[in-house]
């Protein structure tokens, strides 16, 4: 007899034991236990999850752009990094949570150098000089680099039509960088090009990992290994660097703590566990859009008529690339 356990929603994983003969008497007594069922988050429910984890980091360019403008760059990196490094390690003290298996630590470190400090920081930095929604538009790259980054790291071969796809994706967001620049690439640019590359990394590794642990303890112990740079950045940080509290400051800085660093990714490495990387980046099509839609409504942005239909160029092809995974 062979039982079939799903322990993941992206893996199967056959277990059985022989089967006895056929003149054989069964005894129940000595008959091996079944497994029980491994818990899984359904489907739908996973689907969801990442939803609302896209929803989450729409707004985190809107809320940095808030944030600074009473904090510099750095400031709000590193006070947003501590704030959710406190609620992760509470939560993981409160609950008595045993340290990670030493083999997903090299994992962990990426987390926390692309999710934790990479991406905050070069986009934190790239938005001094850009816009949000011009932003937005050039991280709309980001499911086409994590599943690359994604293929390389599981060894998988992407058909061509994946690459042709991916390609005219990146074409399409340089178009539209070196024309809303004037006939370059701005430093803003290189930024936010040197943040999908981190990011990238940064999700694959917390995808992987959230199919050994749950998704909030990824980023909890991300957040907790990133502590000892983040705690010494904010020291030196708020000792050289004016601070002025706004409501907009505040609130911006709040929401990138608790909902893009921490809840945010909770929801998102969860959700990417239960239904897989590829299906999980279909969901994050509408993350480019809707920062636009928060660039007009939270900020008053007038978006270049080629904002949106870059964004939707892209979104093609990203469509086209999910399609031929």
């Amino acid at each position: 007899m062979r039982d079939n356990d799903s322990a993941i929603a992206t893996a199967t994983i056959a277990v059985g034991t022989p089967e006895a003969p056929a003149t054989a008497v069964p005894d129940p007594s000595s008959a091996p236990a079944t497994p029980a069922p491994a818990r899984r988050t359904p489907l739908t429910g996973g689907a969801l999850l990442a939803a609302l984890g896209v929803a989450a980091f729409s707004l985190t360019f809107p809320a940095t752009a808030w944030a600074l403008e009473g904090m510099s760059a750095w400031t709000v990196v590193m006070l947003r990094s501590v704030l959710a490094a406190v609620l992760a390690g509470g939560a993981l003290a409160v609950l008595r949570v045993r340290l990670p298996e030493r083999r997903h630590w090299t994992g962990i470190a990426v987390v926390a150098g692309g999710v934790v400090l990479g991406f905050p920081l070069l986009t934190t930095l790239a938005l001094q000089t850009s816009t949000t929604s011009h932003a937005a538009v050039v991280v709309g790259l980001l499911p086409l680099t994590t599943a690359a980054c994604s293929a390389v790291r599981t060894g998988a071969r992407p058909s061509r039509t994946f690459w042709a796809a991916s390609l005219v994706g990146a074409v399409v967001v340089i178009g539209f960088a070196v024309q809303q620049s004037g006939g370059a690439p701005g430093r803003g640019d290189l930024l936010l090009f040197a943040a999908l590359l981190v990011c990238a990394a940064g999700y694959t590794e917390g995808g992987r990992l959230a199919r050994h642990m749950p998704g909030w303890q990824v980023i909890g112990w991300a957040l907790v290994l990133a502590l000892p740079v983040t705690v010494t950045g904010t020291a030196f940080a708020l000792s050289a660097e004016p601070v002025r509290l706004t409501a907009h400051s505040v609130a911006g800085l709040l929401w990138l703590a608790v909902g893009s660093q921490f809840l945010g990714l909770v929801v998102w490495y969860r959700g990417m566990a239960a239904i897989g990387i590829s299906k999980a980046s279909q969901l994050q099509l509408a993350q480019p859009l809707l920062t636009l839609v928060w660039s007009v409504l939270l900020l008053g942005e007038h978006l270049p008529p080629a904002a949106p239909v870059a964004a939707v160029a892209v979104l093609v092809c990203i469509a086209v690339t999910q399609r031929s995974r």
